[in-house]
């Protein structure tokens, strides 16, 4: 028998979206990105739910090239209000290059990312200055958590210098190695140094190797 999705009815929107909330606090932004998509099947243009599927798309990135953060973007760039868009698009710059920090991509590579997530709060932030005071806290510290991130994932790597081991030349000669190493001791070098040129010292041969024929 064919499987078909149930949709959900217009009057049940509000009881989805906050199954969304309670699934993306839970840690399941696949669930939430699941409820989001059946409720914009019935209301494609709602504003609360292109929200919180851009941001639950956000929850699931890991840095790879897997992340679909251009499905976000366009969740994003649905929101009707200016400063929504902006600052929701801040936040999904920002959420990219920490996903990219965490997978270990080279500090310097992410800085493009960090300033573009800088610059959507700062426009974010001027839109809202003067209408909705409240706004502006909101655009100014996502601004100051990735100015604290940038700094904190981009500093120099340390230029203390390191007490380094003293240095002991290698012996040039097998006859150096030789007073370097105990009797019938093997020494890699010395054994090195005879296989390549057999030199024998005094009586017997060294390290037990047998005399010349």
């Amino acid at each position: 028998m064919p499987l078909h999705l149930k949709p959900i009815s217009k009057a049940g929107i509000p009881e989805a979206i906050s199954k969304v909330d309670l699934y993306r606090s839970l840690n399941e932004p696949e669930e939430a990105e699941s409820i989001c998509r059946d409720i914009l099947a019935v209301e494609p243009k709602h504003q609360l739910a292109l929200r919180l599927l851009g941001l639950a798309i956000t929850d699931q990135f890991c840095g790879d090239v897997s992340d679909r953060w251009g499905e976000a973007q366009e969740c994003f760039e649905k929101l009707t209000d200016t400063y929504e868009r902006l600052y929701y698009t801040g936040i999904l710059h920002e959420r990219r290059a920490k996903a990219q920090l965490r997978a270990g991509r080279l500090r310097h590579t992410l800085t493009p990312l960090f300033e573009e997530a800088m610059r959507c709060f700062a426009e974010a932030e001027k839109i809202r200055k003067t209408t909705t005071p409240s706004c502006v806290g909101t655009a100014a510290s996502g601004s100051c958590k990735a100015i604290r991130t940038f700094r904190k994932n981009t500093t120099q790597w340390d230029s203390t210098p390191k007490t380094a081991h003293p240095f002991k030349p290698r012996p040039t000669s097998c006859q150096s190695l030789v007073a370097t190493c105990p009797s019938r001791s093997y020494h890699p070098d010395l054994h090195e140094c005879i296989l390549r040129q057999p030199v024998y010292f005094g009586r017997g041969t060294p390290f037990g190797l047998p005399f010349p024929r």
